[in-house]
């Protein structure tokens, strides 16, 4: 078993309203161990004022998140099939609408790969089994309908 962690951190500002939804949706997200990145809504959600301008949203992380996981049991079913990945390249996209229980939902993520090799690549059925493979093994696929908890916290100071 393996846990990972992250940590989002939010703050009203001065001369915000929250109560009438008048305040900025920008906040870090810090990953445990790693990086801190600015997030923020979407754009297409709250609207640009609310919005940090160069912050990522969620739904961007969960397309990356997919892309990425694709990507590595894609090399590791590669490698295993006896091929030579030299470069990965995809260009994720995500589609966000109702979906069938009328709920807004990421509903679609189309992975775009590029990929070149060292020598010949696989056959076309290789190459589709090689994604299927792969499909299978990332942990991130395995867990887009997965049950969210929430357990409450101390308020930060």
């Amino acid at each position: 078993m393996a846990r990972y962690r992250a940590n989002v951190d939010w703050a009203l500002e001065p001369g915000e309203d929250f109560a009438k939804g008048r305040y900025g949706r920008g906040h870090t997200v810090g990953f445990e161990p790693g990086p801190r990145v600015r997030g923020t809504a979407s754009a297409q959600v709250v609207g640009a004022k609310w919005a940090e301008e160069g912050a990522v949203d969620p739904e961007q992380m969960l397309v990356a998140a997919i892309s990425a996981c694709h990507m590595l049991s894609f090399l590791h079913v590669a490698r295993l099939a006896g091929f030579v990945v030299t470069r990965y390249r995809d260009e994720a996209e995500g589609l966000m609408e109702q979906n069938a229980e009328g709920r807004i939902a990421v509903t679609r993520v189309a992975l775009r790969p590029q990929i070149a090799w060292d020598s010949a690549p696989p056959e076309t059925a290789e190459l589709d089994h090689l994604h299927h493979q792969a499909h299978e093994a990332c942990f991130i696929a395995n867990s887009v309908k997965t049950e969210v908890v929430v357990e409450s916290r101390p308020a930060p100071p």
